[in-house]
């Protein structure tokens, strides 16, 4: 077995990086004859998703040391999506996937790790391990912290951290009083852990299960459970066994799997995220596909299968309850390619086909009271024959616009309304709360795209107060941003080319008509081409100062929406 580390660790011709070993307390023993084993942690305590990775890394140790590697450890960034929306912070959270995917590059290729442990979660903190991942192209394996579990009961579901933001809508709409929107802060987030809806954190979980790239039925195991701990410790096992086959990413992240990823994600209508992201992690991996065209092709032909939060009631422990992904994979049948390379050296139908359900998922004996057939429904009796995420084109988003049907009601997949239109976030959020948002309304957020915000602000708080307000089903938004997977009513995304580019939805005035066809796959703004063409040359961006620093750079280096918004 050929070890890149063996440049580093030889004795005599390496003497110097084997004191710098031994200054930390290894042993020659472990530094001879056995893979170094990098952990690359996003443990912190300021992301309830990743606050418990510190313990997950003791038992991805101990299963390296018991797979006959040497374990070692270093830290990576992560923010909060959460915490950071709403407000300039918001800014930071796609660009920190471009610098997490750097860092982890930086430390494997400086310290010639044979392998690595990718442990995160979080919206972009698994996509940039993935990314690392297939640029690196050395053995590696994603282990995820897990999935918090729900709170108390609220507005009919179990509630999670954007109940707070529904609530606030409600306040302002006279709905609830006071006390009961204070009482939401300590009961809707009972565990750490990434949020507990089908959002990008959890949608990019079930993304790497089915890439093959973490271990099968692990995406979905909560947080707390003392089962995310055997995964963690069988990840340090199996990442010692990749290294002595020479197992890379990159026989296991093929344009196969990346099809089966996106099938995974129309059938159980995942965050709208997942279509930057994956474009990412093919840009990456090299892999010449346009994934965005891949999700229109393949979302006409995958049923959706699964219904979660925010498409429906049940979280992600009743997800991993009712089967999770193996489920959800072995009910698509056909539709999914079973030949492909797993991290676990096993193909993906010789995993499915030895997993073991551990839970009774008929039995309403657990709280949810979730019956399989209520969360996946099998192939043949779909929630929507056709997948729960959209591609839409037209004059208004010539590139792209990205929706979510799966994830709001069938009425308002044709949709056409007035245009309210916002230059920036803030002043759209502060609209919808102070009740200037009236019904066959369509707002219309521009200059936030991943140059014009910088960044590609995500969109989560308009969407909630809207809903809070009761507007949910009687109006739509767009915008050159996107949305958090929470996020559910009419609304269309990634719009590309942005405002910033000059792209049509710069052009859009308050009052112009948009129409909104999800089956025909349209978005039109009903002005005529001569007028379009007129407001066009008159069109200058606005005056927007960009401080210094990454965001500078990243603005001016940040592809578009449709590729995947990477830094080129």
């Amino acid at each position: 077995m050929k070890l890149r580390s063996s440049t580093n660790l030889r004795k005599v011709e390496s003497g110097l990086a084997r004191s710098l070993f031994k200054s930390m307390g290894y042993s020659d023993g472990e530094l001879e004859g056995r893979p170094l084993i990098g952990t690359a942690n996003s443990w912190s305590t300021l992301v309830p998703g990743h606050s418990n990775l510190r313990e997950l890394a003791r038992f991805v140790e101990r299963g390296i040391y018991s797979g006959g590697g040497t374990a070692v450890e270093f830290g990576v960034i992560s923010a909060c999506d959460g915490i950071a929306n709403g407000h300039d912070g918001m800014k930071y959270i796609l660009p920190s996937r471009e610098i997490i995917c750097n860092s982890i590059e930086i430390e494997a290729q400086a310290h010639r790790l044979d392998g690595l442990v990718l442990l995160g979660s979080c919206d972009k903190i698994v996509p940039a391990m993935l990314m690392a991942a297939v640029r690196l192209d050395i053995p590696c394996i994603v282990v995820g912290g897990g999935p918090m579990i729900g709170g108390d009961v609220f507005d009919g579901r179990k509630t999670d951290a954007t109940s707070n933001d529904e609530a606030l809508g409600m306040l302002k709409s006279g709905r609830i009083d006071e006390e009961s929107l204070l009482r939401l802060e300590d009961v809707s987030c009972p565990s750490c852990g990434s949020c507990a809806f089908l959002g990008t954190a959890n949608t990019m979980g079930c993304v790497t299960e089915a890439l093959g790239m973490s271990l099968t039925g692990s995406a979905l195991v909560p947080a707390v459970w003392a089962e995310r701990r055997r995964i963690a410790f069988e990840a340090g096992v199996k990442i010692c066994r990749l290294v002595e086959r020479d197992l890379r990413p990159r026989t296991i992240v093929t344009r196969e799997a990346v099809r089966n990823a996106i099938r995974v994600t129309q059938a159980i209508s995942g965050s709208t995220n997942a279509v930057l992201h994956l474009s990412a992690v093919a840009h990456e991996a090299e892999l010449d596909m346009d994934v965005v065209e891949e999700f229109a092709r393949l979302g006409a032909e995958t049923p959706q299968i699964a219904k979660v939060n925010p498409a429906a009631k049940w979280d992600m422990e009743d997800f991993h309850r009712a089967g999770g992904v193996p489920r959800v994979m072995l009910e698509l049948g056909d539709l999914i390619d079973l030949s492909v390379s797993t991290c676990t050296g096993e193909t993906l139908g010789e995993n499915l086909k030895n997993y073991r359900f551990l839970h009774n998922n008929k039995s309403d004996i657990h709280k949810s009271d979730a019956h399989e057939s209520d969360v996946i429904r099998t192939r043949d009796a779909p929630f929507n024959p056709t997948g729960g995420i959209a591609v839409l084109r037209g004059n208004l988003a010539p590139n792209t616009g990205i929706t979510k049907p799966g994830a709001f009601a069938p009425h308002l997949r044709v949709f056409s309304g007035d245009a309210r239109v916002f230059d920036c976030e803030e002043d759209a959020n502060e609209a919808i709360l102070a009740g200037k948002i009236q019904p066959g309304n369509v707002v219309v957020i521009r200059y936030e795209g991943p140059k014009g915000g910088p960044g590609m602000r995500e969109m989560y708080k308009a969407m909630k107060f809207l809903y809070g307000r009761g507007l949910n089903e009687s109006t739509a938004l767009i915008t050159d941003g996107r949305f958090s997977g929470t996020n559910n009513g009419c609304f269309v995304g990634h719009i590309s080319p942005e405002a910033a580019d000059g792209g049509p939805i710069a052009l859009v005035r308050d009052g112009d008509r948009i129409e909104i066809d999800v089956p025909a796959g349209l978005i039109r703004l009903a002005v005529s081409e001569e007028e379009l063409c007129r407001r066009k040359e008159l069109w200058r961006p606005p005056s927007k100062e960009i401080p210094r620093g990454y965001l500078r750079v990243y603005a001016r280096l940040a592809s578009s929406a449709d590729k995947g918004a990477v830094i080129l």
